[in-house]
């Protein structure tokens, strides 16, 4: 478990350490990144090394959005940061596991321990696997600062294929299948889920066997899901980050569909014992409603409408609209101002004539770029708003519109 890209041995030392904390300490301060690397080279540390040491300082910025203060004293590289769970959802998956009384989970495919911090914290034993050893790596180093910060002995991190080395007589499994391709950085997306790893058929297989947890992208096909799985949705902070897939104990009586919204240290879930059906569609009201994106993806659009006393402005778009002001968690909703022309010359028109010199422009059932048109719109004036462009009805439209 020794392979580390060059400079990055510096990282697990004593030394490497008191220099990370000096440069965040200074960083945080204002300080200019060529000023430490002047700094640092004078010191006598190596060119590898104030490159790597650079790096993560600068890794350890970016993790605060999902670890909070912890992100200080862990370890990243950019594409292990890009796809771990942000801490208040790893801790949410950590609650289902200790609410069904199990003890010990084997985290297969742990990248660098964010489902296992989450078990540590929540008195579960974790039983960590990482295929890649330079990953495995930073998850021991990891998980040391979380289990010594709960006074446990920090779990040893298996290396190696988790489908091969199975889950160690664990009490359950919890998944985050590898989405992009192999390596630290510069990783693509991997379209197909046969790609993932460990696969999502050995994911599912391994469901039948214990309770299962799977965390798999926001964007995953309903078709996939098995029929004996609850499915949520969780979106944070208005940005949609994940599909949980929970089987036997993990997953909640009568709950097959789920939309779990985050907003700061609330939380509010939509809960359907399946896809609902979506409503009808009505003519515009006098406000339009956009769900938030894991209603959208859960499905949960016709329930969602129920609650709101609302309908859909078109068969086919993910917007509501309704007569009354939606308060609602799963919703923002915005009042119709007014409807503008279609046409961009005669749209850029009736912009110009209301004074709207910032404009914030939605889109979903129409052909267009909004960074693109707000530059031919040429906006100018004092006045804000929001502009829909979508179909109502069956028909294109151009709703301006306020948030309420």
């Amino acid at each position: 478990m020794n392979a580390a890209p060059e400079g990055w041995d510096l990282l697990f030392t004593d030394r490497g350490s008191e220099l990370l904390e000096r440069i965040g300490t200074e960083l945080a301060a204002g300080a200019d990144a060529a000023r430490l690397n002047a700094g640092l080279r004078r010191d006598g540390i190596e060119p590898p090394e104030v490159a790597a040491l650079l790096t993560q300082a600068e890794l350890r910025r970016a993790a605060a959005a999902k670890f909070g203060a912890l992100a200080q004293h862990l370890l990243f590289t950019r594409a292990g940061l890009e796809q771990a769970s942000r801490a208040p959802v790893a801790a949410l998956h950590a609650e289902r596991f200790a609410a069904a009384g199990l003890s010990s989970v084997a985290d297969l495919g742990c990248g660098l321990g964010a489902e296992s911090i989450a078990l540590i914290a929540s008195g579960i034993e974790a039983r960590p696997v990482e295929l890649d050893p330079f990953t495995a790596r930073l998850a021991e180093h990891n998980l040391g600062v979380a289990a010594r910060r709960g006074g446990m002995v920090p779990p040893a991190v298996r290396v190696g294929d988790a489908e091969r080395l199975g889950r160690d007589g664990a009490d359950a499994a919890f998944l985050d299948p590898a989405r992009r391709t192999a390596g630290h950085s510069d990783t693509r997306r991997l379209a197909s889920p046969d790609d993932y790893s460990p696969s999502l058929g050995f994911a599912f297989g391994l469901a039948a066997e214990v309770p299962t947890g799977v965390k798999l992208g926001p964007g995953l096909e309903h078709e996939l899901l098995p029929d004996n799985a609850e499915a949520q949705w969780v979106s944070v902070d208005g940005q949609l980050v994940e599909t949980g897939v929970w089987f036997g104990p993990l997953a909640r009586p009568g709950v097959r569909r789920s939309a779990l919204v985050l907003s700061g240290d609330k939380r509010a879930e939509l809960r359907a014992p399946g896809p609902a059906p979506d409503a009808e569609s009505r003519p515009l009201g006098e406000f339009l409603i956009e769900p938030d994106g894991a209603v959208i993806r859960a499905r949960l659009i016709g329930a969602l409408a129920e609650e709101l006393g609302a309908g859909m402005l078109s068969e086919g778009i993910a917007y509501l609209t309704a007569d009354t002001e939606p308060h609602s968690p799963f919703a923002r909703g915005f009042r119709i101002v007014e409807e503008l022309p279609v046409r961009e010359k005669e749209l850029r028109k009736a912009l110009a004539e209301r004074g709207i010199g910032s404009l914030e422009i939605k889109k979903r059932g129409a052909d267009v770029d909004p960074a693109l048109l707000r530059k031919r719109l040429r906006l100018s004036g004092p006045h804000r708003g929001v502009l829909f462009l979508t179909r109502a009805g069956g028909r294109h439209v151009a709703l301006l519109a306020e948030r309420v």
